[in-house]
């Protein structure tokens, strides 16, 4: 009995210098303890190594900023003690790899270094957008590699009351203003936004990009259900051969020759009127166009393709842009910061095309884009022009119209309106 109950002491004094000899001398290894277990219950876990970008960064210094204004890549190599010969290979890497040039402020990049006094670097990752990434190593020669995280495709439906108004609404259902642009210029020639009223309701499906769970862009609306003042508009899509269009529920088109909006939805500042106090001359005088509010720097976009006839600065207008769509409609876009590179007189531009950026130069008190439209070379207010009616799905196309509408239909019928005291959360379908 004695041997036994000595043979059994040894086992255990075993296990428990087993156990101390994996706390204290192999640092690989992670214990795992748990009270309930008896003496002999214990199990021994390697650590997971830390990986960044494809790379065990464990035993490296890990930096991440973004860049900022002015700020080469050659400089941010070269304070992390990068050797001149590589930083000489970064610049001379094809454009058709990646081009040095286009990197800009505020996009993010990550720094792998040594540990030691000098941080020398030993990858430099660059992050164009949250589903690109280049990655620069640094060993005996440089290295480049290309890449792309996994984008997943989610459909989603959604359904509000508007409140005050469409963007503070969607903004209080978790989503971009991507979405609300999206949204408006499908409609904008059917309701004024600017003037929706409390109450009013919509209903959405749409497809979004996620990586790695998180949002990196709306790709597309694919059906919508909305109320103004009581009255029912629906948006379905229709591919006819040349690309998709949206047309109501009796298959007419909702898309014109014009967008509504140059810039993407905001605010109406002031309206076309003959008679408004000019805020810099200090006198009443016409203003013939509309004032769209929106931050310095916000994209200008031309409402239609055509010719550009004047792209120039002069001093009521600031820089501005002047574009004839075809021999009726002609528009125009003032105080501009500055015009879009390559937009010049006689240049032609798509619709939707960047022609500058929001300013405040000319005659402006604040940022904001004043916008003017000429109908057969008279002045008119561009939010109240009539356009040419809009055309129907085609006669071989009708078919197809009726089965995409009576499903998406059903699908907007099963997406239930919030509750009138809480915006419910945004469902995946």
């Amino acid at each position: 009995m004695q041997k036994r109950w000595l043979g059994f002491f040894g086992i255990v004094m075993l296990i428990v210098a087993a156990v101390a000899f994996n706390r204290y001398y192999l640092p690989g290894l992670a214990y795992q303890d748990n009270a309930a277990d008896s003496v002999g219950n214990f199990s021994l876990k390697l650590n997971e190594p830390s990986v960044l970008y494809g790379m065990v960064v464990d035993d490296f210094l890990v930096i991440e900023d973004k860049i900022k204004r002015n700020e080469r890549l050659g400089d941010i190599l070269l304070e992390y003690n990068v050797p001149a010969r590589l930083i000489h290979q970064v610049s001379q890497v094809s454009r058709n790899i990646f081009d040095v040039r286009k990197i800009v402020p505020n996009k993010k990049y990550t720094l792998i270094c040594n540990q030691d006094s000098l941080k020398t670097a030993q990858a430099f990752v660059y992050e164009p957008n949250p589903i690109d990434y280049i990655v620069f190593r640094f060993g005996d020669s440089l290295t480049i590699d290309v890449c792309k995280r996994d984008v997943v495709t989610v459909e989603k439906g959604i359904a509000g009351e508007i409140r005050s108004n469409l963007s503070e609404t969607i903004e209080e259902l978790g989503i971009s203003h991507e979405l609300t642009n999206k949204f408006v210029d499908i409609f904008a020639w059917q309701v004024d936004f600017a003037r929706l009223q409390k109450g009013d309701k919509f209903k959405l499906i749409y497809e979004e990009s996620q990586v790695e769970g998180v949002t990196v862009s709306i790709d597309k609306i694919k059906a919508i259900y909305f109320e103004h003042v009581g009255s029912p508009y629906y948006a379905f899509p229709l591919d006819q051969g040349d690309g998709v269009d949206f047309f109501d529920q009796d298959g007419k088109s909702l898309r014109k020759a014009l967008l509504k909006y140059p810039i993407e939805f905001t605010r109406i500042s002031s309206r076309y009127t003959m008679s408004r106090f000019h805020p810099v001359q200090k006198r009443w005088k016409a203003h013939l166009g509309t004032d769209f509010a929106a931050p310095t720097g916000t994209p200008i976009r031309s409402v239609g393709d055509g010719t550009i006839e004047e792209a120039q600065y002069k001093s009521n207008n600031g820089n501005y842009v002047k574009i004839r769509h075809n021999g009726t409609y002609t528009t125009q876009y003032l105080h501009m910061s500055r015009i879009a590179d390559g937009v010049r007189a006689g240049t032609r531009v798509r619709q939707g095309q960047t022609i500058g950026y929001v300013g405040s130069t000319g005659l402006a008190t604040g940022p904001h884009l004043c916008y003017r439209f000429w109908k057969n070379g008279v002045q008119v207010d561009a939010l109240k022009i009539d356009l040419p009616p809009s055309e129907p799905v085609k006669k071989e196309y009708v078919a197809q119209f009726e089965t995409v509408k009576q499903d998406l239909t059903s699908r907007l019928q099963a997406i239930p309106f919030p509750d009138q005291n809480k915006q419910e959360p945004i469902a995946a379908l």
